[in-house]
């Protein structure tokens, strides 16, 4: 449950301000999660509000493409759909929004109201919907305050200072304490919270049952209650962009998870997803082939830090 936005990505090389041919494409946190879940072949939703225009309809079309349900969605005549621009760097992409009184900045609490949580075992959102406007946050707290009957809240961070920058972040603290599930990197963390470690994390947000902190290149790291730390190491990775890596691993993670997998299992799952974007110019990427996937995911730890993944494959 989020924003997506129609994206711009350049369309030939050099400095943005020289560039005249550009490609549209689509980009948005929580649906780049559900696409992947859907590709991974479990059954995703994607609930959102989009400008009555083509820009929306766009988004509809990219995202239902990938096996998304996207009956949830809907479009406001009056409000448009949000856009952004991101310059592709491996070493870190710049991304300038313009979302500012978007279609799904309107969303509030009534969006529940015709949401079917019957059968839902896991409802994804983040920190992005809960900077957007006052609105949204109070959906994130109705959210928040339904009862679990069945199904889990997984909140992923996903810092942008951009929409912090007049407001008080202190709230993206207390709605991950709401949570069941909360993705969180090390280097947001400090930036936000003033605190990467993962048992300082874990301190400060002692409530939910499960906790992952992301390590950038190093790994990441799970904390469950009642749990010991598990950690795990990243594959390593030929960097081509880095943008839609942590949904990927969200997604990854999300998919071992609802499959009962061990916990180094869900977090390998998490990091060969998060790979698979890393190596590409785009938010989503296909899935490797099921052979490949799983020879990775069953390696012995020697083996698993031994490969490198590449835009043209794994390597050793």
């Amino acid at each position: 449950m989020g924003e997506s936005m129609v994206l711009f990505v350049p369309g030939e090389p050099g400095p943005a301000h020289e560039v005249t041919t550009w490609t549209r494409t689509v980009g948005g946190a929580e649906s780049n999660v559900a696409c992947t879940l859907a590709r991974l072949g479990v059954p995703s939703a994607w609930v959102s509000a989009l400008g009555d225009d083509p820009f929306g309809h766009a988004v509809v079309a990219a995202v239902a493409g990938a096996g998304v349900d996207v009956s949830g969605v809907r479009f406001d005549a009056v409000r448009p759909t949000g856009l952004y621009i991101k310059e592709s760097d491996a070493a870190g992409s710049p991304v300038r929004y313009y979302r500012r009184g978007s279609a799904a900045s309107a969303m509030g609490p009534d969006v529940l109201d015709r949401v079917d949580l019957t059968g839902v075992r896991v409802v994804h959102v983040s920190g992005i919907t809960a900077g957007l406007s006052e609105s949204c946050r109070a959906l994130l707290w109705a959210l928040l305050d339904l009862p679990r009957d069945g199904f889990a809240v997984s909140f992923d961070l996903n810092w942008r200072p951009a929409l912090w920058a007049e407001q008080d972040r202190g709230v993206l603290r207390d709605l991950a304490r709401r949570a069941d599930i909360v993705l969180v990197g090390a280097d947001e963390a400090e930036t936000v919270w003033g605190v990467g470690t993962p048992a300082g994390i874990r301190e400060l947000l002692p409530e939910p049952s499960t906790v992952v902190v992301k390590q950038g290149a190093d790994g990441a790291t799970l904390l469950e209650l009642g749990a010991e730390p598990v950690f795990e190491p990243a594959l390593r990775v030929e960097v081509v962009e880095p943008v839609g890596a942590g949904d990927a691993f969200a997604a990854g993670f999300l998919a071992a998870t609802l499959a009962g997998a061990a916990p180094s299992r869900r977090l390998r799952e998490g990091h060969l997803r998060a790979a698979t974007v890393l190596c590409t110019h785009h938010d989503v990427a296909e899935p490797l082939p099921v052979e490949v996937a799983s020879a990775l995911l069953d390696a012995d730890p020697g083996e698993w830090s031994s490969v490198k993944l590449t835009a043209q494959g794994v390597t050793r």
